[in-house]
């Protein structure tokens, strides 16, 4: 499959990630969130989890929206569920 867009590597289980009009090749999950992960645009930092978005750009927090100047509020969740499966079960769907 060719080598590592990021490191230049071919050794291990070579991937591809497409996301929009862009893809690369990559022999680790590092690389590829090293190329493909949006930077904050207050501290630069890769975003791996939902950021906070606005018209003024995309940041990794709200504390960095914030810093960034950008006034967007968390949005306030009426009703959240987590359910973590025990310790050798698997979840059940509903």
């Amino acid at each position: 499959m060719g080598a590592c867009d990021v490191c230049g590597s071919s050794e291990g289980r070579m991937f591809t990630v497409s996301m929009g009009n862009q893809t690369g090749t990559f022999d680790s999950f590092e690389c590829a969130i090293h190329m493909m992960a949006p930077a904050c645009e207050h501290c630069g930092c890769r975003i791996l989890g939902h950021p906070v978005e606005s018209e003024a750009g995309i940041y990794c927090c709200l504390h960095c929206a914030r810093e960034a100047g950008n006034p967007h509020q968390a949005a306030t969740a009426e009703h959240s569920t987590v359910a973590v499966p025990a310790q050798g079960t698997t979840a059940a769907q509903g």
